[in-house]
């Protein structure tokens, strides 16, 4: 029983990673989980209460630093909130586009959310690419993040 949960945690951990650039998966949600069962099937004894909190933290700053992201980059341009719409529907609309969709989405929808509240073409563009350059902040920040997490449970389980 043992195997098939520290298999389901690496699986886990695996789709938190996955999660990290994807995103449509809570990555570091997932990555904690994954984490969490491993550190439970060895019933805390590598990795106690107290590692699994700093993990924890880690990862909840991560969030927050990726929810705001996006909205810090459209914001430090005087975005309208169109183009905070628009970025988030063109990060939904992307996903279905693979790679392509997910790096063009957000700029996308944050042009055409800027465009249709009566900006410039120029203006808009300066919008889309603000945001776009703030959700590539988010999801590299979520991405050292995890490895980060991953790193301290891995010295915490080894020493």
């Amino acid at each position: 029983m043992d195997v098939g949960l520290y298999v389901l945690s690496v699986l886990l951990v695996l789709a938190g990673l996955a999660g990290a650039i994807l995103p449509a998966l809570p990555g570091i949600p997932i990555l904690f989980g994954g984490l969490w069962l491993a550190a439970w099937v060895d019933g805390y004894q590598h990795v106690g209460g107290g590692w699994l909190a700093v993990i924890a933290v880690v990862g909840a700053l991560a969030l927050l630093v990726d929810f705001l992201a996006g909205v810090i980059g459209a914001k430090r341009v005087g975005a309208q909130p169109a183009a905070l719409w628009g970025s988030a529907l063109g990060t939904v609309i992307g996903l279905f586009f693979g790679l392509p969709g997910l790096i063009f989405g957000p700029f996308l929808g944050a042009l055409a959310g800027e465009l249709c509240s009566g900006s410039s073409v120029l203006r808009s563009a300066h919008v889309g690419v603000s945001t776009w350059v703030g959700l590539l902040l988010g999801t590299l920040t979520k991405i050292i993040a995890s490895f980060v997490m991953l790193g301290i449970f891995g010295g915490a389980w080894l020493f």
